[in-house]
């Protein structure tokens, strides 16, 4: 008899990643993952085993997200083959101000989240593109929505408004947040690997290729870098982060930009691939001796740093720091750069254990410690694709 299985998705704009877990006894068991890369032109399908061993990387050209499932149904051995699967669960970027939980997907709330999509333009549509294509090929088998938005509900309303008439504020324009799946995950890790400081106030650091930062307390998100939409805050590998309204007027009324010649601007030629005008890619960064590279990694550290002592400031405080994703987990460097830049609150850096990929990044007489935790997002949204459709 195959184990029954739940399927994990996440539609980026160009690609779609993917986690097979295996239900035994209740508990969850990852079995499987891989992506399609670079949608809309020749990419990468990678499947890969529970151990990390590849089962199948080869190039294919999928025109969109749904030719891109339709690649991964014909797969042999692929994770849409075979019986035993009994759901789906998605993540979905942008909840909005209603919906602030996961839930099973109808056709009521798929209505609700592609009215979103321009809040998210680059990861609602392709996120409606996968649950469609889904409800066609497997109509009986339900589908759980989980909103990155949705963790962050609850704010203060200090933070959670903009200084702007309230009824726009009825009508949804705040500040939302972003990352949440990731900031679920580790306010639950702490516990287990940060036990000290799980239930005090601390800064989580989602430093990728999108990045943003949160304030905890308690477990519970009280603020966050990111705002109305995934563009706020840090800057990013191709996004730019807060900016001044006013340059955006003034691209369009003395540049005379459209727009979408605005959002294509703001969404793909800012961030580190603008400051730098080399790469997005932070390892291509810092391996780089131009002038320009170097600017965007300070810039980059610059605003982790101010970020991370404006959060401290609206908890009234900091217990601890966490560092996460891509470029937290994996960059030695770039995390040394920031805690030197906050030795001011506390952080003393133990350089050995940093370099060494160590869990503890500060030293045993640091006044407040600083940790690296990887996230998984998968696993939460598969906790929640669990409790709803009841283990069917």
């Amino acid at each position: 008899m195959q184990d029954r299985r739940l399927c994990v998705l996440n539609a980026g704009s160009s690609s779609l990643k993917f986690a097979i877990y295996a239900l035994t006894d209740g508990a969850l068991r990852r079995c499987q993952s891989g992506e399609v890369e670079r949608i809309g032109s020749q990419g990468r399908l990678l499947v890969n085993s529970a151990d990390g061993q590849p089962l199948h990387d080869g190039t294919i050209t999928t025109e969109d997200h749904a030719a891109a499932l339709e690649a991964l149904a014909a797969l042999a051995g692929g994770p849409l083959n075979g019986d035993g699967l009994v759901g789906f669960g998605h993540r979905v970027v942008h909840g909005g101000p209603v919906m602030d939980m996961p839930v099973l997907v109808d056709a009521t709330t798929l209505a609700r989240i592609e009215a979103l999509q321009p809040l998210a333009p680059l990861h609602n549509p392709p996120a409606v593109a996968v649950l469609k294509a889904l409800a066609k090929r497997f109509p009986n088998l339900p589908q759980v929505a989980c909103f990155d938005t949705a963790f962050h509900r609850g704010h203060p309303s200090v933070a959670d408004r903009f200084a702007i008439p309230d009824e726009l504020y009825q009508e949804g324009v705040r500040r939302y947040g972003f990352h949440g799946l990731s900031y679920e995950y580790i306010a639950g890790a702490l516990a287990e690997q940060a036990p000290e400081i799980a239930l005090g106030r601390v800064v989580v650091a989602h430093l990728g290729s999108g990045a943003s930062m949160c304030a905890l307390a308690g477990g519970r998100s009280v603020d966050s870098s990111m705002g109305f939409t995934a563009l706020d805050g840090l800057p990013m590998g191709t996004r730019s982060g807060s900016l001044d309204a006013g340059v955006i007027l003034w691209l369009q009324q003395q540049k005379g930009w459209s727009v979408d010649r605005v959002e294509h601007f703001l969404y793909a030629e800012c961030g580190l691939k603008g400051l730098s005008g080399v790469s997005n890619d932070m390892r291509i960064l810092l391996a780089s001796d131009a002038a320009l590279s170097r600017l965007a990694v300070e810039y980059f550290v610059y605003h982790v740093a101010r970020t991370a002592g404006a959060l401290a400031a609206s908890m009234g405080g900091i217990d601890g720091l966490v560092f996460t994703a891509g470029i937290g987990e994996r960059s030695a460097e770039i995390r040394a750069m920031v805690l030197r830049r906050l030795h001011w609150l506390g952080f003393s850096l133990d350089e050995a254990a940093n370099r060494a990929g160590a869990s503890l990044l500060t030293r045993a007489d640091s006044p407040r410690p600083a940790y690296v935790i990887p996230t998984d997002e998968e696993i939460v949204i598969a906790r929640h694709t669990l409790a709803l459709i009841g283990g069917a």
